[in-house]
């Protein structure tokens, strides 16, 4: 049967590429998706399936329920995936307001309205999938098993905090009033139409003009790496399988120290500059042009406030519940995603 999706924050990195996932897997549903195009939001990332599947763009914000309830007023939605969030950890720090209010006031308000027109009206087969992140557990040590489902919550910046209780709101919302809901807790997402503030895009973007490669403190900070249209998997999977109310820890199994990441890509590139003079006649800035190696661009800065050490996600309850396990290795998505930025920087 057709269902109805409201994709919030689907012009960002994680959610258009849930779109464009969705409108392939299942081409018959239709997707409105609602984003308030902050710096993170492209519109130019869904016109294409603007054009071919009749997805529906809607420009507002999570945080205006007038607007929000004139939009679950207009169309019957069956399932909200709930994407928007302002998500990049410095930022919180220097400016943590909008993190409360979009992550927390913007998401109760979502599910405010979906228990009006799903519990209230009783409407059958509807789910708030909700969209959240590791960070919600804290950091690990180097020997500390990684993170599952049971992990105590332990927040250390206010992006994490916020996304902490709005995940409790979730919670909160299924069992005081029976809204079906689901979480995801995700690992670092890396792939297309990601925002260059992020680590990936960043060094790939500087390297190709020649920039400094920043790193934080002794870049021995680890992460679990996740492909996301692995991601946009995972979700379609508990969406269909997925029991009402249970959290999902989502991860690549694949953790990388952030210094490993980034010497990884300055050799991606190097030789990616090498081999195919176009890229290399485009890039007249970078190190290879002249000679040199894209290693040479790594600097060490003072740590961000509060570094997390580590982070990883034992996805074993999506491996026995929903009979996941990622499609990409982490050769083959790094590879994809470096064509793409690389396709796109030839575009500018």
């Amino acid at each position: 049967m057709m269902k109805t999706l409201l994709v919030t924050g689907g012009a960002g990195f994680i959610g258009s590429n849930f779109c464009h996932y969705w409108t392939k897997q299942h081409p018959d549903d239709k997707i409105v998706v609602l984003d308030a195009l902050t710096y993170a939001g492209h519109q130019e990332y869904l016109s294409e399936l603007q054009e071919q599947s009749g997805l529906d763009f809607v420009h507002g914000d999570i945080c205006d329920y007038p607007f929000l309830e004139n939009l679950f007023a207009q169309y019957d939605f069956d399932h909200v995936v709930h994407f928007a969030a302002e998500s990049h950890v410095d930022r919180s720090i220097t400016g943590p307001d909008a993190f409360i209010q979009t992550n927390i006031m913007g998401t109760h308000n979502l599910l405010k309205l979906a228990k009006q027109y799903w519990v209230d009206q009783e409407k059958p087969g509807h789910r708030f999938h909700h969209v959240s992140t590791d960070e919600v557990y804290g950091s690990l040590e180097s020997e500390d098993p990684a993170f599952s489902e049971t992990t105590a919550y332990a927040p250390n910046s206010p992006y994490s905090a916020s996304k902490a209780a709005s995940d409790h709101l979730v919670r909160a919302y299924h069992h005081t009033y029976g809204l079906n809901v689901s979480t995801s807790n995700c690992s670092n997402n890396y792939g297309p139409r990601q925002d260059k503030e992020k680590l990936i895009p960043l060094i790939i973007h500087n390297i190709l003009h020649g920039k400094a490669l920043p790193i934080y403190g002794d870049g021995m900070n680890i992460r679990d790496w996740l492909y996301v249209d692995d991601h946009c998997y995972a979700i379609d999977l508990i969406l269909q399988k997925g029991k009402n109310g249970e959290v999902y820890n989502v991860g690549g199994e694949n953790e990388w120290a952030n210094l490993h990441i980034v010497e990884l890509i300055c050799d991606l590139i190097d030789k990616k500059l090498q081999d195919e003079p176009k890229y290399l006649e485009r890039f007249s800035d970078s190190p290879v042009a002249k000679g040199g190696k894209a290693r040479e661009l790594i600097s060490f800065v003072t740590d961000r406030a509060g570094h997390d050490r580590r982070y990883a996600i034992d996805p074993s309850k999506c491996h026995a519940e929903l009979g996941y396990h990622p499609k990409e290795t982490f050769e083959t998505g790094i590879a994809k995603t470096l064509d793409w930025y690389l396709a796109e920087a030839l575009k500018a």
